[in-house]
């Protein structure tokens, strides 16, 4: 009997076998975890090989804009409104105190934290407007109501057709701010868009692939940033100096 695509059965085969060897079983487990392994290391290189250039280039926008007083907006749905969250608690509270991964320069200062904002976190403000206007207007309206031209917004989607970052991507261009846009597939409508300014695009089938991909994808944009802030020696002057919680 076939399993249905997407069921647990077609998930994990090996724990639906029926087959009573659990060294076989354990066998199949570390098989199927090492795949894994090698799928999301090769869908990272081929992104690095790729982007590398429009990361540091889309990195020393955002470290613009920060220095002029901006702060971050993140967006997505579901299990991106997770990476929403987790990208702006990275940029206010990195938690970090210098060096960098191999591969990226190196930083010579701690990191700053940066005001950032993510705007999948507050039911209360994510109900009104899915009750009182409809999901597609969730991300705009809180666009259109805390962001400024300085800005930057930051929208996750894996199929990259989700109507409400649709929405926010042209409310957050039409203001001026600096889109960007993190993908899956073959990035779906945001590849479309004109309203965004640096589209990351995690060419993968697999969801999780795509978003193990996207967390990679944005703690290097943050670590970039951290260096090109520490290149261009801001400080309070550049707007940077009292960037925390009351910035955000």
């Amino acid at each position: 009997m076939t399993s249905a695509p997407g069921s647990m059965e077609s998930l994990y085969p090996f724990l639906y076998s029926g087959a009573g060897d659990l060294p076989a079983v354990l066998e199949q487990v570390r098989a199927s975890t090492v795949a894994k392994t090698q799928e999301i290391r090769q869908l990272r290189r081929q992104l690095r090989d790729a982007e590398s250039g429009r990361l540091l280039a889309c990195a020393g926008q955002m470290a613009s804009r920060f220095a002029a007083g901006g702060k971050l907006l993140a967006f997505g749905n579901g299990g991106s409104a997770t990476d929403a969250q987790q990208l702006a608690t990275l940029f206010l509270h990195p938690g970090d105190s210098g060096g960098g991964p191999a591969g990226l320069p190196a930083r010579t200062q701690p990191a700053r934290p940066l005001p950032a904002l993510s705007l999948a976190s507050d039911p209360s403000v994510l109900t009104a407007l899915s009750n009182d206007i409809g999901v597609e207007v969730v991300f705009a309206r809180q666009v259109a109501a805390l962001g400024a031209r300085a800005d930057i917004a930051v929208g996750l989607s894996t199929s990259g057709n989700s109507e409400n970052l649709l929405r926010a991507f042209d409310e957050a261009s039409r203001r001026g701010m600096l889109t960007v846009g993190l993908a899956g597939y073959a990035g779906g409508r945001m590849a479309e868009l004109d309203s965004i300014d640096f589209l990351f695009v995690a060419r993968s089938e697999s969801v999780h692939r795509i978003q193990e991909a996207q967390t990679t994808l944005y703690h290097v944009l943050w670590e970039l940033c951290q260096v090109a802030i520490d290149e261009a020696g801001a400080g309070p002057a550049g707007g940077l100096a009292n960037a925390g919680p009351a910035g955000a």
